[in-house]
């Protein structure tokens, strides 16, 4: 059961327009106004992904905190690891609003922002700065207008490097032209040479989109395990309308939430017979259970972010401590022993 104060202060801010919401929310986050529950961890909880320690498998999926302002405050909510971004080489506006709707009917929400951030420099001066008691890492994406978007994603790979625990290559967003695109096997393979050049030793993850075709999805991972990408998010969200009830299903934009829960999962699923690199999950993920049949399809973390917007802020550590009561139920000594454990229900 939500804490009072949050299920009021979840109805006030759903009063609101949206984007006007999340703002408010995170300036609540930085005031220190919302709860704060600290670390949430324990023995089965701890786990390694791509070389990085996460006190817990349950992460922050880009896009809550785009330009890494709440960075501090989100790392004592119970997360394990936190994504803020996109962030582009330049400032952008993003697309007109409204860009941002609750399918409160469906547990969903269509956003068509367009990658709207403070811009690379920004950003990454923060992330310097940052105090966070989790690993943080930065979306990398590229601007509207640009000419040579590999260029772009090569860019903010370079500002961010010493900064962050991982980034993470987005070719998957659906609200910047042509974005997609860069998913083809050619040029994500350009891509992804070119941040891996200049990498460091920063862990490189790809975001796909969960719309790809069973070959489309060979070849990603065909190509990350080429390329020597140390984790795969899948997936960002759908172009799918199928079976919404909201009068907002007409939106143009992404829809996340739990529409895309099972849709998400079997590309996951897919994608852990094809590859070895590690898995995290995201996509309506709102619960304990739903973070944990994400794991036993092939995942060995997962993200949130719509879920927040209907149950809280809170919905983090809860998602963590159930976590932990599901694997000692079945017997699991460590997340990693659950990974895999159950992907032919999603096949």
């Amino acid at each position: 059961m939500r804490p009072a104060v949050e299920r009021l202060g979840l109805a006030a801010l759903h009063r609101l327009d949206p984007e006007r919401a999340h703002r408010m929310a995170l300036r609540a986050l930085r005031s220190g106004l919302a709860a704060q529950p600290g670390p949430v961890t324990s023995d089965r909880l701890r786990t390694r992904v791509a070389g990085i320690d996460l006190p817990n498998p349950v992460g922050l999926a880009a896009g809550f905190d785009k330009n890494a302002r709440a960075v501090g405050p989100l790392s004592r909510a119970g997360f394990g690891f936190l994504e803020v971004g996109a962030a582009t080489p330049l400032a952008q506006p993003g697309n007109p609003r409204p860009r941002l709707f609750r399918l409160t009917e469906d547990g969903a929400a269509i956003n068509r922002f367009g990658f709207n951030n403070d811009g690379a420099r920004l950003i990454c001066d923060r992330l310097a700065r940052r105090r966070s008691s989790v690993p943080v890492g930065l979306n990398l994406g590229a601007n509207k207008a640009s000419i040579d978007r590999s260029a772009d994603f090569t860019g903010v790979m370079v500002a961010a490097r010493d900064h962050v625990d991982f980034a993470t290559v987005n070719v998957s967003s659906p609200n910047t032209e042509k974005l997609r695109d860069l998913q083809g096997k050619a040029a994500l393979a350009g891509l992804l040479a070119g941040v891996m050049s200049v990498r460091g030793t920063t862990p490189v993850f790809l975001k796909i989109a969960p719309d790809l075709s069973d070959a489309e999805i060979s070849d990603v991972a065909e190509v990350a395990e080429t390329a020597g990408v140390d984790a795969i998010i899948a997936t960002n969200t759908t172009l799918d309308r199928e079976g919404l009830r909201s009068s907002h299903a007409h939106q143009a934009g992404g829809l996340s939430g739990q529409p895309l829960f099972d849709k998400s999962t079997r590309v996951l699923a897919r994608l852990s017979t094809l590859t070895d690199i590690p898995l995290i999950g995201v996509g309506g993920v709102g619960s304990a259970e739903q973070a944990y049949a994400k794991i036993c399809a092939g995942a060995s973390a997962v993200q949130l972010y719509t879920a927040l917007v209907f149950h809280g802020l809170g919905l983090a550590a809860e998602i963590a401590r159930g976590l932990d009561v599901l694997l000692e139920r079945d017997g699991f000594d460590q997340v990693s022993d659950a990974v895999a454990s159950r992907r032919k229900e999603w096949l």
